[in-house]
């Protein structure tokens, strides 16, 4: 099985916040009026994906990996990682906002991690905040536009959003960014904000200030994507300050095929939209507003980053030697592969369409191919280099995966339609 690719049976995630067609269509499921958030595909405890080889039985991709990890990781990523898949690759689909939230940086994460395993939290207990030992930087791609909000605005920006609003969080946040108009003082502000949601009054306070922001959008702000954000959160997530905190955070768009990059404390939170979305194999969300889970300050306010600046965004590059001609709505300069590269060294993604001349993929390591549209053919070469045994291919369509375990060799792509392949770089 080491030198065999393996057809994954994907793990799905029906958060409240999920679309009710997206990931449905994808998958050829019928649309019963369910949410489906996120399609997971991977080897993380929450969630492995099944795995299984020439119509063979299923087993968990994490138990295969485990039982042969050489074969399945290659002895570079299995050196850096240990015996286990250092990434996670998700199909996200959102109507409505995720929580506000931060990833802990590593040696915050390993710490919060032993601590709640000595004062005996249960790994799956819903009071727990970390829910394993590792960070969880990620990165998105578009399939659809994609809204989002991630890292902090500059101060002065976001005291143009904040002046004229009545309301006491307000008021707070604006006296800590005048007096200090820099890191410092973002800190404060948003340390208010998070406090603020156990006030008494809350609820009352902030229904003052969505008052005044959305009477601002009626007449015809000079911000209306920072005031339509707010009023939008407000109505999703009525008295919870993460809607004035977003006036706080870089407000980011993206067409399909555009990319962003969250590293570990950086305040985000996705809105609506389909998108890719690879991340370090971890499941630790510390969550800070807009939504009904567990919101521990202490331990978020620890992970935050506070330097303002833009949304981080990837490196990336072209892959194909021959441009693939543009389908109807797409250039030509948008068709393609492209190779998403992050300063993270668990993870990069090849993203694109396919032509019919067959494209070189990344050659080693554990690799994770999806088919988002038309039909992909996916070629590779076992045992490459001093025995090479027979080239095998596989067509994946719509919402189709399989693992490329080390072992399998060089791979090639062909086809008609757009691929996904996550590796390790």
């Amino acid at each position: 099985m080491s030198t065999s690719i393996l057809r994954l049976t994907p793990t799905l995630q029906s958060y409240d916040w999920g679309s009710r067609s997206v990931l449905h269509t994808l998958l050829g499921l019928e649309q019963d009026g369910e949410p489906l958030a996120e399609l997971w595909m991977g080897a993380h405890p929450k969630g492995p994906s099944s795995a299984s080889a020439d119509g063979g039985p299923s087993a968990s991709l994490a138990d295969l990996i485990h039982d042969d990890p050489l074969a399945m990781l290659g002895q570079r990523v299995l050196d850096d990682y240990g015996a286990r898949l250092p990434y996670l690759l998700k199909v996200l689909a959102a109507d409505r906002a995720l929580s506000l939230q931060v990833h802990p940086q590593p040696h915050r994460a390993r710490a919060g991690f032993n601590r709640e395993n000595r004062e005996g939290v249960p790994r799956d207990s819903p009071e727990r905040s970390f829910h394993d030992d590792q960070h969880k930087p990620e990165m998105v791609v578009a399939v659809s536009r994609f809204e989002g909000l991630s890292g902090f605005r500059r101060p002065v920006r976001i005291l143009e959003l904040l002046e004229g609003l009545r309301g006491e969080l307000v008021a707070g946040m604006r006296a800590a960014l005048e007096e200090q108009p820099s890191a410092a003082g973002l800190r404060e502000a948003f340390t208010l904000a998070l406090h603020a949601r156990t006030a008494p009054d809350v609820a009352a306070d902030l229904a003052s200030t969505v008052a005044d922001v959305r009477a601002r959008l009626a007449a015809g702000t000079t911000s209306p994507r920072a005031d339509a954000t707010v009023v939008a959160l407000a109505e999703q997530h009525p008295g919870d300050p993460g809607a004035v905190v977003s006036m706080m955070l870089n407000r980011v768009t993206l067409e399909p095929g555009e990319s962003m990059f969250v590293p570990a404390g950086h305040v985000h939170a996705y809105l609506s939209g389909c998108a890719v979305e690879i991340m370090s194999s971890s499941d630790n969300v510390l969550r800070a507003g807009l939504t009904s889970k567990r919101v521990d300050v202490e331990s978020l306010l620890a992970c935050v980053t506070y330097a303002p600046g833009p949304a981080a965004r990837p490196r990336i590059r072209r892959l194909d030697a021959v441009p693939v001609p543009g389908r109807r709505g797409v250039p030509e300069a948008d068709a393609g592969l492209r190779e998403y590269r992050a300063s993270i060294a668990e993870f990069a993604l090849v993203m694109g369409e396919v032509g019919a001349e067959a494209a070189p993929l990344p050659a080693e390591g554990p690799r994770i191919v999806l088919a988002l549209r038309g039909h992909v053919e996916l070629g590779w070469t076992a045992g490459a280099g001093s025995s090479p045994e027979p080239s095998g291919r596989v067509t994946l369509r719509p919402g189709e995966s399989v693992f490329v375990p080390h072992g399998a060799g060089a791979l090639d792509v062909r086809g008609v339609g757009d691929v996904v392949v996550a590796y390790v770089p």
